[in-house]
């Protein structure tokens, strides 16, 4: 009996041909590449989060119950989360797998220091 081995796109927010297209640009001076698919979905949650932050604020103006606005702010951070994991799969699948390819173990150590910042929230 052998175990099934895990899909890793299985679960992928990013789609391979969007990956295609931002790989062969991710050399260029520490700047993303993303598809204009990407992007759009980014700014679509971006947009999404800051109409999350202008409704807490709203609530803390109108006196709302702390447990309610700390309910608010708890949905907010798990966005902004979600953002995050999006552009670390992108990354992580792009410019990092490209630099690992060509031999630079520093990109290791870069991605440890993601997680890392990351994993403090």
């Amino acid at each position: 009996m052998t175990a099934d081995l895990p899909n890793p796109n299985e679960h992928s927010l990013i789609k391979q041909e969007e990956i295609d297209v931002m790989s062969p640009h991710c050399e260029d001076e520490r700047r993303s590449h993303h598809s204009d698919q990407v992007k759009k979905n980014l700014v679509t949650r971006l947009n999404r989060i800051e109409g999350q932050i202008r409704g807490i604020k709203g609530l803390i103006e109108r006196d709302t119950y702390c447990d309610d606005v700390i309910t608010q702010i708890s949905a907010t951070q798990s966005a902004l989360n979600s953002v995050a994991k999006l552009l670390l799969e992108g990354h992580m699948k792009t410019c990092i797998a490209e630099r690992i390819q060509e031999g630079d173990s520093e990109a290791i150590d870069e991605v440890l220091v993601t997680i890392q910042k990351l994993m403090k929230k």
